[in-house]
């Protein structure tokens, strides 16, 4: 059943994808829309291959993609220790959670700029503004997950004499990864969007960031919808790693069903 479902799933992703496509043709030509307002999708799949024949996309999408996956690593290193901590402590929880909480009010558009000032590496401030997105949902997720561990396990450990090491990692991660999965989904799509931001706010001639400024202020949406493509194909590579991650990890709740 599992290959049939692939393929399934398969076909009604290229099936939407040629949809997509067609309603793209159909909108330009029937409300004859200029290519300065939307390009054909061959003309951005052109402009496209300009850019990966020249090396300016394969350049600058590697550049992008290093501060996605360092600041998704950086933010799941610093928000799951901390989770533990609030989830695990009432005081540290009342000492910590409306800091927390107070910071997710100021927009991170806002925060990126004081990050160029503290942080004088273009790529470390950058990367700081992907961890700042990507760490409050994984937290959040992570203490939720850590809440839910019924506590009839713990009088069960508590009963076999179980150690604080013991209880957390035979009982309280594996009771906890679906849920910490879930945020890395969250986190893995946002750190795309944070390594952006940090781009935008400390444009320097590496990511695709600057790639985007430098199209939109040429007038050239053709360039500017292919570096989208790239970025949507870049969160959807980020999500596909962490569901891969979830289906090698959580293969007993695949059995189970």
């Amino acid at each position: 059943m599992q290959p049939f479902r692939s393929s399934s799933s398969l076909f009604t992703t290229l099936l939407s994808a040629v949809v997509l496509i067609i309603g793209w043709y159909l909108l330009v030509w029937l409300v004859e829309l200029q290519a300065f307002l939307l390009p054909l999708p061959h003309d951005v799949l052109f402009e496209m291959w300009v850019m990966i024949s020249d090396g300016r996309l394969p350049r600058h999408t590697l550049y992008t993609l290093g501060e996605v996956v360092i600041g998704l690593a950086v933010g799941v290193m610093v928000a799951l220790p901390l989770a533990y901590l609030l989830a695990k402590s009432p005081l540290a929880e009342r000492l910590i959670s409306p800091y927390l909480i107070a910071s997710q009010a100021v927009p991170v558009v806002a925060i990126a700029p004081l990050l160029t000032i503290w942080i004088r590496s273009v790529f470390w401030s950058r990367v700081m503004v992907a961890v700042l997105v990507v760490f409050f949902p994984i937290l959040i997720n992570a203490i939720a997950g850590l809440r839910s561990v019924p506590s009839e396990f713990y009088a069960l450990l508590g009963t076999l004499r179980a150690s604080r090491w013991q209880t957390f990692r035979k009982l309280e991660f594996p009771a906890a990864l679906p849920v910490i999965i879930s945020g890395l989904k969250i986190g893995a799509t946002l750190s795309v969007i944070g390594a952006l931001v940090g781009e935008f706010v400390r444009p320097r001639s590496e990511g695709l960031g600057f790639l985007l400024l430098t199209a939109r202020a040429q007038f050239k949406t053709d360039g500017v919808f292919a570096i989208l493509i790239v970025l949507a194909a870049m969160s959807l590579m980020m999500y596909g790693l962490i569901a891969i991650l979830e289906r090698r990890w959580l293969k007993w709740q695949t059995i189970s069903n």
